[in-house]
């Protein structure tokens, strides 16, 4: 346990990836009693409010006491393009979590997240063909909402953390684990932030997931996401030694 708190501002970041789980490890930490995290999951300080005082940022983690590792847990840090340059700035010794989860599942069920909560009026396939004018129309809204596939390239977006944070700083696991080897992949977060391992005393909670509405996507629509993501699929084999058995 820690003896005393140095800063009241984030020991560590879940970075992302949306739609890969982060809810759920949300859950999981909450439960650690050295992990404090606010009370709004995505407090999106390095995203949509980097012009807010840095006192804003610090009221999310009044509640902390002197003994808690203080968290973040933001997926749109990992693929916002200045955010890992405004994290650096601010917190140089961070460390960052990311969750990879098969990029054409998570492709998929962004879209179905966007088309539960109405921020999505078009078919997928419509969709996906209007991804890049909508982002190339340098729209904010979009690009949060919209990048279904821009989102599941893994590889842009871990570079920009990986030219400014040191490898030892950065933990990338592959969300299916998180889900299918929980207690494994716990400790293995446990360790890197450097709190007491906890063993699991009851089941990951699958939080914020769909409808499996991703079941009813054609195979043709399929396969072109898998045609589209396959060079983010054999560097992340590459890089960081997983993949998703395509």
């Amino acid at each position: 346990m820690r003896l005393q708190k140095q800063e009241t501002l984030p020991s560590f970041l879940v970075i992302g990836t949306q739609k890969g789980g982060t809810t759920s490890l949300q859950k999981l930490m909450e439960c650690h009693p050295e992990i404090f995290l606010p009370a709004c999951k995505e407090v999106h300080y390095f995203t949509l409010h980097p012009e807010k005082p840095i006192n804003w940022y610090k009221a999310h983690f009044k509640g902390a006491s002197a003994q808690q590792l203080i968290g973040d847990i933001t997926p749109y840090y990992m693929f916002h393009p200045d955010a890992a340059k405004r994290i650096k700035f601010l917190l140089p010794k961070v460390r960052l979590i990311a969750l990879l989860r098969d990029p054409v599942e998570r492709t998929l069920s962004q879209y179905f997240h966007a088309k539960r909560n109405g921020f999505e009026s078009l078919d997928i396939k419509k969709a996906l063909e209007a991804e890049s004018s909508r982002l190339g129309s340098g729209s904010s809204y979009s690009h949060q909402k919209h990048s279904y596939l821009s989102r599941s390239r893994y590889l842009e977006q871990l570079e920009r953390y990986e030219s400014l944070f040191q490898k030892d700083k950065i933990l990338i696991l592959r969300s299916e684990d998180l889900f299918m080897q929980t207690q494994i992949v716990w400790e293995k977060i446990q360790k890197f932030l450097g709190v007491k391992v906890q063993t699991l005393t009851s089941p990951l909670p699958r939080a914020n997931s769909g409808l499996n509405e991703a079941s009813s996507v054609s195979p043709i629509i399929r396969e072109h996401l898998r045609n589209e993501l396959k060079s983010t699929v054999l560097g992340i084999k590459n890089r960081y030694g997983f993949d998703w058995g395509w």
